[in-house]
């Protein structure tokens, strides 16, 4: 598999080729360093700058490493992981845990940055928010991330939406309603004008004066 090594003191870049089996042990050991060595050279301490993946299968297919000096603190991203979130009181209530924040910013020494980030989220209760500022900062490790404004998780109630059978029966005796106002227009007949029996006797007594 290729790959590409950064860094160094003429800051050029160095291309290389690593079998699968030799990176993937490698990976797998959980170290934040990793130690490169290239044509019979020395060794180089190097992290992972970048992963490049299948789209399809999801393997790596290109690998970026940085080479550092292991007395000096760098920069990078680390992954952020939730764990216990159905235990947490607001999940047993019915609400939900989102997974806000998913990757950190920090400053560590090489040797010192870790794999990963797992925060407790089994004490949020219902509505609750959590911040960087509540997770616990590994040792040697600095987050560059605003600890106020960097949300982590948080716990949310599902809006409760109306039961389908009562707005189909409103709607059904809505529709009865209509109907029934309906035949008893059909059925009510016009009212009869009055007769004019006022006009019979007028020309009645008109004949008896003459």
């Amino acid at each position: 598999m290729p790959g590409v090594v950064y860094g160094g003191g003429d800051g050029d870049c160095t291309a290389f080729k690593v079998g699968w089996r030799d990176l993937r042990t490698a990976l797998v050991a959980g170290s934040a360093v990793l130690d490169l060595k290239i044509d019979g050279g020395g060794e180089l301490p190097v992290i992972v700058k970048d992963q490049q993946r299948h789209p399809v299968h999801d393997e790596i297919v290109h690998l970026d490493l940085l080479q550092v000096r292991l007395d000096e603190k760098i920069q990078s991203t680390v992954a952020l992981d939730l764990e216990g979130a159905e235990e947490a009181p607001g999940a047993k209530e019915g609400g939900v845990v989102e997974h806000v924040t998913r990757e950190l910013n920090i400053e560590a020494l090489p040797t010192d940055l870790p794999e990963r980030i797992v925060v407790d989220v089994s004490g949020m209760e219902a509505a609750a928010t959590m911040h960087l500022s509540e997770v616990p900062v590994p040792p040697g490790v600095t987050f560059l991330d605003d600890p106020e404004e960097t949300i982590i998780a948080t716990v949310t109630i599902p809006a409760e939406e109306p039961e389908p059978e009562v707005e189909e029966e409103t709607e059904l005796v809505g529709e009865e309603a209509e109907a029934v106002v309906g035949e008893e227009a059909e059925g009510e007949a016009p009212p009869a004008e009055p007769a004019a029996e006022g006009g019979g006797e007028a020309e009645g007594g008109g004949e008896e004066a003459s």
